[in-house]
């Protein structure tokens, strides 16, 4: 698991909510806190959207929003005089992008295995940090999806100038 805490805030929140840089992420929960606490559980619900649409979601088969298609009411929770009291965030790695990390670790762990890899953005008193995790379907003392993803997310932040 990397733990790392967010010296430069305001850049970080620019790339977040403002930039496309986490726009391929998934949602698996979002929660912002300000006069009151706002929540989106990020289940993606095709039916909502005319029978195109629904059809062409369905077909992607993706259970969760984007980090794109949320972004737009977080920053309109967040923007203001004020920053928020608190705000937890939880992004999960596409399939593609989980698929190609196993890839280019030459992990033995299929798709199947993976419920996900999570990053988990977390907001409080002032102080941003980021830390990430993993989640198997399998038993296994194996830690190496683990490093994999951190040295992904670690090189990752690194490449889009949010690294500390």
């Amino acid at each position: 698991m990397l733990a790392v805490q967010i010296d430069h805030v305001k850049n970080f929140m620019r790339e977040l909510l403002l930039q496309g840089t986490f726009d391929s992420f998934l949602v698996s929960e979002v929660s912002i806190t300000t006069f009151t606490t706002f929540s989106i559980d990020g289940q993606l619900h095709p039916e909502f959207f005319g029978p195109d649409k629904c059809e062409a979601l369905q077909a992607e088969n993706r259970s969760s929003i984007l980090w794109k298609e949320a972004r737009p009411y977080c920053l309109g929770i967040i923007k203001g005089q004020q920053s928020p009291l608190s705000f937890h965030i939880v992004l999960q790695a596409d399939s593609a992008l989980t698929a190609q990390i196993c890839a280019s670790a030459g992990l033995s762990f299929s798709p199947e295995d993976i419920f996900g890899l999570f990053l988990n953005l977390q907001f409080r008193g002032g102080i941003l940090s980021l830390t990430t995790g993993s989640s198997l379907k399998v038993f296994t003392p194996d830690k190496s999806l683990d490093h994999a993803w951190d040295r992904f997310v670690r090189e990752w932040l690194e490449k889009e100038g949010i690294t500390n």
